[in-house]
Parts: structure tokens; sequence; C-alpha cells
């Protein structure tokens, strides 16, 4: 089905919005374009002289942004771990603000043919860009076990994933699992209890595309990249659905935002290295009216932050490695 049968509602639109505080001739990043709710509020924004870079790596969401036609917007097929190359192709040496809306969008869930959900059968796939590397099918077919298993326990925090991946891996040897249905009948057969109102198949999704789309790596390439990047003033904006993507941004932006001072070493207070980072509010939340307009957007966070006027040095950045195990 195509994508543009499918309504799109930005989460947090007017806060973020207003977290980037765009002037109107400046250089804008939409790191996640998807179908182009935010990025349409930042372009009405920019006046006739600003500019956008909206990346994706659905090549679905690319021809959404190339089909605005505006010449101010620039669409390129891209994964956000690769923002860095991205501007430099596209000849933007520092952009004046960024915004990242992490995870799936809709047009994805809905989509049958995407497999991301299990609400309605289909191929098990669940890449966001499908012209590369394997789907979820593809990997389940020849996953060992501990492997299945470490995945769901750890992307999908699930307590039941040693039964789960033990299903799989029984299942896969009487008939490969290619679809989302025959996943979560798998999957509600082998967990024992649930909470109320919530599928058992959904940690279990959750993981597997977080996994297979690589989606935590991403971001935590993506972050120290986009505060290379941003001019001073400049403000990024990032919203988070999953409670692993936000702790990682949650902990980079609280890191970037104090002076990463050598171990063991002493060191005069004018000698302090500046912090790269000043936070912006408190992490926002849908307003209760949007949740009412839209359930999906409950778990949104939205975290903004200003980049100072301290030259940037890569060993002032928290380390990322692992962030979300811990």
């Amino acid at each position: 089905m195509h994508a543009a049968a499918f309504p799109h509602r930005p989460v947090l639109l007017d806060e973020a919005i207003a977290g980037l505080a765009p002037r109107a001739g400046g250089t804008y990043v939409d790191g996640t374009f998807g179908r182009g709710g935010h990025a349409r509020a930042l372009l009405a924004q920019l006046g006739p002289h600003g500019r956008l870079i909206a990346i994706d790596r659905d090549p679905q969401a690319v021809a959404a942004a190339m089909a605005i036609g505006d010449p101010r917007l620039t669409a390129v097929h891209a994964r956000i771990g690769a923002l860095g190359a991205v501007l430099d192709a596209a000849g933007v040496r520092n952009a004046d603000g960024m915004l990242f809306d992490l995870g799936v969008s809709s047009p994805q869930l809905d989509d049958p043919e995407r497999g991301f959900s299990f609400r309605a059968d289909g191929p098990l796939d669940m890449r966001m860009d499908p012209t590369q590397g394997v789907s979820a099918a593809q990997w389940l077919a020849t996953a060992a076990e501990p492997e299945i298993r470490e995945v769901i326990r750890d992307y999908g925090e699930e307590r039941f994933a040693k039964q789960i991946a033990a299903s799989i891996v029984a299942a896969r040897a009487s008939e490969p699992i290619r679809t989302t249905r025959q996943l979560a009948d798998l999957v509600g057969a082998a967990v024992r209890t649930r909470e109320p109102g919530q599928n058992p198949a959904t940690r279990t999704f959750q993981a597997l595309r977080i996994f297979v789309n690589r989606e935590l790596e991403e971001v935590s390439l993506m972050l120290p990249q986009a505060v290379e990047r941003l001019a001073s003033g400049a403000r990024l904006a990032v919203i988070s659905f999953h409670s692993l993507e936000d702790r990682i941004v949650k902990r980079f932006l609280a890191g970037a935002s104090r002076p990463q001072l050598p171990a063991d070493l002493p060191i005069r207070a004018s000698e302090m290295p500046a912090a790269l980072l000043k936070l912006i509010g408190r992490a926002q939340s849908p307003s209760p009216a949007e949740l009412a307009r839209n359930p999906r957007a409950r778990s949104a966070r939205l975290r903004v932050a200003e980049r100072t006027a301290a030259p940037f040095d890569a060993r002032a950045l928290p380390r990322l490695e692992a962030a979300w195990r811990s």
C-alpha cells in the first residue's frame, strides 16, 4: 500500500519548534523526516532564504520529502549516524538547529507490508530501509537461541526472553517464521502474563525492530556529530519514544552540559574546560489534549539543548558505549 494512504501526526510539534527557536534565514536539519510534519512546520518559520536538510533512511519518506517540491528543502536518503557526511555533501559546515524524532513512524507501523506491527498480518521485515540489511525473518531463521534471548532481553526489556527465544527456535525447526502473525502467536503462547492493555508481543517486536535497524547505535553515532556541527547558539531537539533511546539522549546531553575533567589530574579553576551544551528546560511530555488525539504519543519525551561558544573538542563529550545496557 502506498505511504500516502497513512496519515501522519507529528508528536510534540509545537514544543519541538518552540525549543528549536528557528530564525528566518537559518539552516536546519530534520534528521528523521518521516512524513514531514515537523519539517513543514520548520519551513513555515524559515522564510525565503532559509534552508532545511531532511534526512531519512526510509526510501518512502525520502520520496515524500522530494514530493513537497520546496527549493529550500534538500532530501537525503541516509542514516542519522552518517550526519556529518550528509552535511559535508550538502555543503553545510554548521547548522542553526537540528531536530530528531527517533523511532518508528506511524506510516511504517500502519503498513502491514513493512512488518513492524502485530496488529495486521504481513511479512516479518521491520527494516526502515528495505533496500539494505537483513529482515527480522532472515535473522530469526539463523540466529542462535542465546543471541535471540539476549536481543529480546536487552532491547525489549522482556523478562520472558528465555521462554520466547526457546519457542522461536523450536517453531522454526518445523517451518520458517515469515509473518508478523506467526511471531505474535508464538510470543503470546510463551508469555505467561502481561501488563493490562499491552499485547504480549509488544516488547519482542520492539526489540527486534531496534536490533534490525541498529537504532540505539545510530543515536549514539549521531549525537557527537550533531554537537560538532551545531553553530554557537544553535539548538538540538530530540524526541524519543523508548526508554533505552531516552536514556542515551539524557545521559549524553547531561554529560555534554558539564565540563569533562581529566581523571585524577589537578586543574586550576581558570583551566576548567567549558561545556559544549547548555540544557534548555526539562524533558517535555505530550499534553493530555495531544494524548487524546494521538495515544501513540504517550511515551514521547522531548529534550532540548543549546550549543555554547566553546570550541569543539571530542574529548569533552561523554562516552556512549553501551549506554543503554547500564
